[in-house]
């Protein structure tokens, strides 16, 4: 798997956990200690996503290419 693909995968990832975590934390039968805790997770995942975030921005505007296709070898006809 490239660098992208494993980027993509773990935004993704991300993304989907804090929408369960949103989902679960609107449960009435959660204590306060539990709802406090999750919020907690949720807003560290939150920083951990936009860092990610923040890395396939700099990809795209940057035209970064994973390191596979740096290594592949370039024919120089001249």
């Amino acid at each position: 798997m490239t660098e992208p693909d494993v980027l993509e995968r773990s935004i993704r990832e991300h993304q989907e956990w804090q929408r369960v975590a949103w989902q679960h934390l609107s449960r009435p039968s959660l204590t306060t200690f539990e709802s406090r805790e999750l919020r907690n997770q949720i807003k560290q995942s939150g920083t951990e996503l936009r860092r990610y975030l923040a890395m396939r921005s700099e990809r795209f505007r940057f035209g970064i290419k994973s390191r596979e296709n740096d290594a592949s070898p370039s024919i120089n006809l001249n």
